[in-house]
């Protein structure tokens, strides 16, 4: 028999999904002039400023070809898939194969960074919408640029220079989690070896170097070789990523079948649950220092949408897997905290920045960084994992 509890939430999630998050990017998002879409909006739709976030057409790309493939065959998400995949191919990289960071509503390149997210935002949404429209050359320029991802990766310093001096030596979590997903987003059309040679390298490094048990923690930079770097930076822990791995690996371990891989996904999820939620005021806090000293960043207190949403998508899956009711109750606390905090009860769109309280600390539902992609992730992939609950 079905649980009420979770069909009640498996509904809500669909409803918010189907019926708010997407209709409002829709409307106020999409670019009909130039393509792609725009981010920057203010509380209720307005538009704030017409600088595009390079991530975001990747992301919503993506976002609306999945919504498209496993929620609801709406023409106008598949339209806004492909007007993002567009867009992308015909202004968002530079003459070197790299993709800008911030580009203008009409196309010249404003900004690149170090790493490699924009590209990879990019693959998903090709990959995704090759799934969805059926037209292969999507799936082909997505291992292309997977392929260069891994070349721009493996240059080092000549495609990714550091933000640091040779005499700090430091590698960062980030780059080794989005790469499981990428991976495992492109295995679906295509074959070719290296997307499972990606995903196994990747656990590697994180088990071997990321992973630190003295701390139980799963630290967001570490030495060349996994060293501990006792220093403020050395020490953050970011529990909303910290998170986002654990059920991208719990993804890898259901492909797998493999009990440890699920074992150590669950492990990096407690971890990273004790030193995040907050138990004065709920919700997932931005950064902790794993001595418990004092954290650096000016937001490190602050609760940000996306480690909420990653939260309810982890606890959910944790719990489709093991049947633990710890993992229920997780879920029950940050699902209802996030709707509570973030939903915003006038306009659609969830707000993105609450003080430590829950409180709103601005009103925008999007910027360079936020853009449709967490909340409506977090609405679909918790309703898929709760249909049979």
């Amino acid at each position: 028999m079905k649980s009420a509890y979770w069909q009640k939430w498996n509904k809500l999630y669909k409803q918010e999904l189907i019926e708010n998050i997407m209709p409002f990017w829709l409307k106020h998002g999409l670019d009909k002039k130039h393509g792609g879409v725009y981010t920057c909006l203010n509380r209720d739709g307005s538009l704030m400023d017409t600088t595009k976030s390079v991530w975001f057409q990747g992301r919503f790309g993506w976002m609306c070809a999945y919504a498209y493939n496993h929620v609801k065959k709406d023409k106008k998400w598949l339209a806004a898939s492909l007007s993002c995949c567009e867009f992308l191919e015909k202004y968002c990289f530079d003459k070197d194969g790299r993709a800008f960071f911030e580009i203008t509503e009409d196309g010249i390149g404003l900004r690149k960074r170090r790493y490699v997210f924009s590209e990879c935002f990019a693959a998903i949404a090709y990959a995704e919408y090759a799934l969805a429209s059926g037209d292969k050359a999507w799936a082909e320029k997505a291992v292309e640029l997977f392929k260069r991802i891994r070349k721009f990766v493996a240059g080092g310093e000549k495609w990714m220079p550091s933000k640091y001096t040779a005499a700090l030596k430091a590698q960062g979590h980030s780059l080794t989690m989005i790469l499981i997903n990428v991976a495992n987003v492109l295995k679906q059309v295509s074959n070719d070896p290296v997307f499972d040679e990606q995903i196994t390298e990747s656990i590697n490094l994180l088990e071997k170097f990321f992973i630190h048990p003295e701390f139980k923690a799963l630290l967001e930079t570490v030495g060349p070789n996994g060293e501990f770097i006792d220093t403020l930076s050395g020490r953050v822990i970011n529990p909303g990523h910290c998170i986002e791995t654990s059920w991208f690996l719990m993804d890898v371990a259901v492909d797998r079948e493999d009990v440890e891989l699920l074992k150590t996904a669950l492990k990096i999820l407690d971890w990273s649950w004790a030193w995040g939620w907050d138990k004065k005021y709920g919700g997932i806090i931005s950064f902790r220092d794993c001595r418990n000293l004092p954290a650096q960043s000016y937001e490190q207190d602050m609760k940000f949408w996306w480690p909420q949403c990653e939260t309810v998508i982890a606890t959910a899956y944790a719990y489709k897997l093991t049947g633990d009711k710890k993992y229920h109750e997780w879920h029950k606390l940050s699902s209802e905290w996030a709707w509570k905090h973030l939903k915003d009860k006038k306009h659609p769109e969830w707000y993105g920045y609450l003080h430590r309280d829950g409180t709103v600390a601005q009103p925008a539902k999007g910027n360079i960084f936020k853009g449709p992609f967490h909340i409506p992730r977090m609405l679909v992939k918790t309703w898929e994992l709760t249909k049979d609950l």
